[in-house]
């Protein structure tokens, strides 16, 4: 079978995405993309999710921080982003999904938008509801750990 010519293949966008849940979550690729295509299916209807072609093309998610590329058809960009605003969940975790860019080649997206981490993570105790609790923070958010669930708190809120 011979290739589709050049002005017939399908043109693509790239999506750098970054994922933060809580420090004990964890899930995978394929995880992440049941979500991203229930939330395109729910927002768009099937015509509009099969039409935005919505796929992960990289993945890296650990210690409740992580990033992913993901690769959606030329003109629908918009509903790309919009479907990934509505993923909170995956696999029962909580996450938060953010654009960093889109780019029109994947390696325009991970030179320009990823492998920009956390600049500062790290445990310490803090003094929360009169006791004190471990805590793991990560650019001034910091996660409080109460008996075995997390709470999000600032430096401001625990002063």
């Amino acid at each position: 079978m011979k290739h589709l010519p050049k002005h017939l293949r399908p043109r693509w966008r790239y999506l750098a995405v970054e994922l933060e849940g809580w420090p004990d979550a964890a899930f995978s690729r394929g995880a992440f993309q049941r979500a991203l295509w229930y939330a395109a299916g729910n927002l768009l209807g099937d015509p509009g999710s099969a039409d935005a072609d919505l796929r992960v093309f990289s993945f890296a998610f650990a210690d409740g921080t992580g990033e992913a590329i993901v690769r959606a058809r030329r003109g629908h960009v918009s509903e790309a982003r919009a479907a990934l605003a509505c993923v909170t969940a995956v696999d029962g975790e909580a996450v938060r999904v953010a654009v960093r860019g889109v780019s029109g080649t994947v390696r325009a997206a991970e030179e320009n938008y990823l492998g920009r981490a956390s600049l500062s993570t790290g445990e310490e105790e803090v003094v929360f509801r009169n006791a004190t609790r471990r805590a793991v923070a990560r650019d001034g958010r910091i996660d409080i750990d109460v008996e075995g669930a997390y709470v999000g708190a600032t430096r401001s809120d625990l002063d």
